[in-house]
């Protein structure tokens, strides 16, 4: 950014935001009407030394300019001013979320609520089952020599599983006292990984209820860690309409790209390390849509760890002032409303 003069960036500045508005190639008569005190003939000199710098390309030689993801990337991380939601704009916003339900619904409805704030297409993915957090694990003997496991999550979620296990009756109070003790706090990753080093230990090994407990608690955890998380898009429609993707060959490259959901999801994951909303432009998401979408992602969390991921899917030319924040408040809200259920619950059950 430092490297770009002054006038260099009031024009790029300008060209993106022309863009962004429009969805056509700006040109120097464009721009010069838009306040730059500038002559035509010098803004097309400044276009020109940006094309050779990779901020914009001309589609054609007689066609204005285009902003490059060079360009993009440079306007999200240094040039646009984030329009702040309002104060009415955040009371709307966490009001619509207490009217979502948490339930089989509740990431379609989540999705459908930023898609239609946003204009474009939406993601929600939920927790993988490894972050969340296990409340209770209880075993019930059933058929000889086969186990059922009961697990209990933090968030009211409840798994079941059954595997082989020859365990005696007498003995399950005993593995369930010893299991409480270790399970409250943590998540399934970090009950899995546990119980795998405990049970490399000596003291364990000579202890046969702590290792019985050890090894029906890793059996319990070993498919239950490994689930996938739950994917949904929504406002597929509102995507496939804007003008830049009205060809055939340009729609076919985005409907392949929303049916590339782990594509998706693996863009979101570094929303779940990343401090705050991260972008994604073009071509930083690989061949996605031929590198025509973005991707505008924050994690949510739950008890304080980060959960599931959400996000909004939109041409590279989406209007990024706008729709960070969306993001990000969106992402605050779906957290309160996560962690305040989850309380609910807690107060229920104690």
């Amino acid at each position: 950014m430092s490297d770009l003069p002054q006038r260099a960036r009031q024009i790029l500045y300008a060209c993106i935001t022309e863009f962004v508005a429009s969805g056509e190639p700006v040109g120097s008569r464009t721009l010069s009407k838009k306040g730059i005190a500038l002559s035509a003939a010098s803004i097309r000199n400044v276009l020109s030394d940006l094309e050779e710098m990779g901020y914009l390309h001309q589609p054609h030689t007689s066609a204005g300019r285009v902003p490059t993801d060079a360009a993009f990337r440079l306007f999200i991380d240094a040039m646009m001013e984030v329009r702040h939601l309002t104060d009415a704009e955040n009371r709307n916003l966490f009001q619509r979320f207490s009217e979502i339900e948490l339930g089989p619904n509740f990431l379609r409805e989540t999705g459908r609520l930023l898609s239609e704030l946003a204009g474009t297409a939406a993601v929600v993915v939920s927790p993988r089952a490894e972050t969340l957090t296990l409340k209770h694990l209880r075993f019930i003997r059933t058929l000889p020599g086969e186990v059922l496991a009961v697990l209990v999550m933090a968030n009211g979620a409840v798994q079941n599983c059954f595997f082989r296990a020859s365990v005696e009756e007498h003995e399950l109070q005993k593995v369930h006292n010893l299991l409480d003790d270790v399970i409250e706090g943590r998540s399934l990753g970090e009950l899995r990984e546990l119980f795998a080093r405990r049970l490399q230990s000596d003291k364990v090994q000579n202890d046969a209820v702590r290792k019985r407990a050890f090894e029906l608690g890793e059996a319990a955890l070993a498919d239950a860690a490994d689930a996938g998380a739950d994917v949904v898009i929504e406002g597929r429609s509102k995507l496939l309409n804007l003008p830049e993707f009205a060809q055939g060959e340009g729609l076919m490259e985005i409907v392949n790209a929303l049916d590339e959901a782990q594509s998706i999801v693996r863009l979101l994951d570094a929303t779940l390390a990343a401090k705050g909303t991260s972008v994604v432009v073009g071509r930083e998401a690989g061949g996605l849509a031929g590198g025509h979408l973005s991707i505008v992602g924050a994690s949510y969390t739950n008890q304080g760890r980060s959960a599931g991921s959400i996000g909004v899917i939109g041409s590279t030319r989406m209007d990024y002032p706008k729709v960070v924040p969306l993001v990000t408040a969106t992402a605050n809200a779906m957290s309160a409303l996560v962690e305040l259920r989850s309380d609910s619950r807690e107060d229920t059950h104690d």
